[in-house]
């Protein structure tokens, strides 16, 4: 990697982590706040309805982020044509969605539902708006300015979510911070990009960004779908009120796996693209990410997994503590995500998206049949099936990445197996902390932090050169 995009990288990744945790974290202190006032069940009515909106919204997109940042050659007809499309397929889900709301609220037997639903899908359209502004941002490297408008979006959403809680509005609150979200950040973005859309629809470039984006688009669907499945189910066969806590567990286990991975993948995927046809470049800057991934995720989730009985009973309080086990079982699947994500985003280096769909289908087929062996025994058994999945995902996704730069499983493995190992004598520590004091608030900040200082002084000793270039990031004063 040249010294400019090593550079670019650098800055990339310390603007996107602050742009990824001001929306995630803000909006998970938030939640957290929201929880607090709302029920457990208020929660699991949003949960049921995320399944329409988040799917939807895969056609939204489109696959045409990943289209626009791969293209080496992008015109001004690339972005019109993608902006307009957006927003065509944007306005008829939303129709869609509006005119089936009886239908699911029918299924769920909730009247409730049919006018959440029509709210809450009033986002794909406010999110279209934004779309290819952002594609652009991210084409040329500018996560800085994205990271200060979803900072202010997210802020002030935030703030009419708990304004709307503190007077009574229950669901409804839920469904203003979501709304409020998408508008304050779909404005942000149309007034300060610096691209706005010329009135050009080109068939030359539809062709190109449907070709590309198709079959991303099917991948991305069967996922959103799959992820989405478990939600569904517990609506459905279990309660509101169960589906909360499961969504909850869901949420904490996701913010640093999920956060970091997306981090690490924004800012990549353009520098990698870029380098596509270097198999040795390929696989020397992919192990780099893949033991960068591991070296945070792996001892943040072992510690979440060691903390979560006083974590939520503080955070969350009591009314939550069935959240406990389930948050426990869930970090173990979500120690795996990052490399998961990681090995499957080469295939889109590689340009090879049949591929990638090929693989997706295989991987979901598997993870519901999984997932539906699993329902009989209760939603604890729901989240080991996660797990199983999880494992059994890896194994796939590594297979194409020892294919196309030969990194199989079995020297990932190896290169990850000293985070590991020291990540799991982390989280021991800090779980016999835990066990050892009885006030919940004293074991939560004593574990955490003779946890994070065990872990950064054993990286420290044994000369990580992963702790050595996440402090390079951290040093750096022109970003």
């Amino acid at each position: 990697m040249s010294l400019n995009l090593r550079k670019q990288m650098t800055n990339g990744l310390l603007w996107n982590s602050i742009d990824r945790f001001s929306n995630q974290g803000l909006s998970f202190i938030f939640s957290i706040l929201i929880a607090r006032i709302v029920s457990p069940s208020d929660y699991g009515v949003i949960a049921m309805l995320y399944v329409f909106t988040d799917i939807a919204q895969v056609f939204v997109e489109g696959g045409i982020t990943s289209a626009i940042v791969r293209k080496p050659d992008l015109s001004e007809s690339d972005l019109s044509t993608a902006f307009f499309l957006n927003i065509g397929v944007a306005i008829f889900s939303y129709v869609l969605l509006f005119c089936i709301a009886p239908i699911v609220a029918s299924f769920y037997r909730m009247p409730l539902v049919e006018s959440v639903l029509r709210w809450t899908s009033v986002v794909l359209v406010l999110n279209s708006l934004c779309i290819v502004q952002q594609a652009k941002l991210t084409v040329d490297l500018d996560f800085k300015l994205q990271a200060k408008l979803t900072l202010v979006s997210t802020t002030m959403s935030g703030v009419v979510g708990i304004v709307m809680a503190y007077r009574g509005d229950g669901v409804w609150a839920l469904v203003g911070q979501m709304v409020s979200f998408s508008f304050f950040r779909a404005l942000l973005f149309w007034t300060y990009s610096r691209w706005k859309p010329k009135v050009v629809f080109s068939k030359e470039s539809y062709r190109y960004l449907f070709g590309f984006g198709s079959k991303l688009l099917l991948a991305n669907l069967q996922e959103r779908i799959y992820n989405n499945l478990a939600p569904i189910v517990i609506g459905k066969f279990y309660s509101p009120t169960l589906l909360g806590f499961f969504s909850r567990a869901q949420g904490f286990a996701m913010l640093p796996a999920a956060n970091i991975t997306s981090i690490l993948q924004r800012v990549s995927f353009p520098i990698l693209s870029r380098m596509q046809d270097d198999n040795e470049q390929l696989a020397t800057n992919y192990r780099r990410i893949l033991r960068m991934s591991a070296f945070l995720v792996f001892p943040l989730m072992l510690l979440l997994f060691s903390v979560a009985d006083p974590l939520v009973r503080i955070v969350l309080t009591d009314k939550w503590e069935n959240t406990i086990p389930l948050l426990q079982i869930l970090c173990f699947a979500m120690m795996l995500f990052p490399i998961q994500v990681i090995n499957l985003n080469l295939i889109q280096v590689k340009g090879r998206s049949d591929l990638f769909l090929k693989l997706e289908v295989i991987k979901r087929l598997i993870g519901v049949a999984i997932l539906f062996a699993m329902i009989p025994w209760g939603i604890s058994a729901m989240c080991y099936g996660f797990v199983l999945s999880s494992a059994v995902s890896l194994v796939l996704n590594t297979y194409y990445t020892g294919k196309f730069i030969k990194l199989g499983l079995l020297i990932q493995l190896k290169d990850l197996l000293p985070m590991l190992l020291n990540s799991i004598v982390t989280g021991g520590i800090a779980l016999f902390i835990v066990k050892l004091i009885d006030e919940d608030i004293i074991s939560l900040i004593v574990a955490s932090c003779v946890g994070i200082i065990y872990y950064l002084g054993s990286s420290f000793l044994f000369k990580s050169p992963e702790l050595n270039e996440a402090l390079q990031i951290i040093k750096r004063k022109k970003v």
